[in-house]
């Protein structure tokens, strides 16, 4: 089974374009480095909680929209080796600035066990 690198992050929605662009870039040098595919997701309904949301894990913003990804690669391992070459690859490192506030990313790295 293959494994998964997901994200969430809150991304100004005046930055939609920005991002997508830079994402679309991005995906060009993780699957240069192993990666099967990479999806990008803008929030559309995604509801407040009271407890527990995606909107409270990421403390978005009023003028913030929620974008949730994944980039699915062939293993962990695999995972291990290509986001540390992509990471040191200068196509990424030459991006000005990131147009969304990483510390408030969440991110984890995930084995499939269902593939339906």
């Amino acid at each position: 089974m293959s494994y998964i690198e997901g994200f969430v992050v809150p991304v100004p929605t005046a930055n939609r374009e920005i991002y997508r662009k830079m994402a679309e870039d991005a995906a060009v040098v993780f699957k240069d480095h192993g990666a099967l595919g990479l999806v990008e997701c803008w929030g559309d309904d995604v509801p407040e909680g009271k407890l527990t949301s995606f909107p409270l894990a990421v403390q978005r913003k009023a003028d913030e929209t929620v974008v949730f990804s994944w980039i699915t690669w062939p293993s962990r391992e695999a995972r291990d080796r290509g986001m540390r070459a992509a990471m040191e690859d200068p196509r990424l490192k030459q991006q000005q600035s990131m147009p969304f506030d990483g510390r408030r990313m969440i991110f984890g790295g995930f084995e499939v066990i269902v593939d339906a």
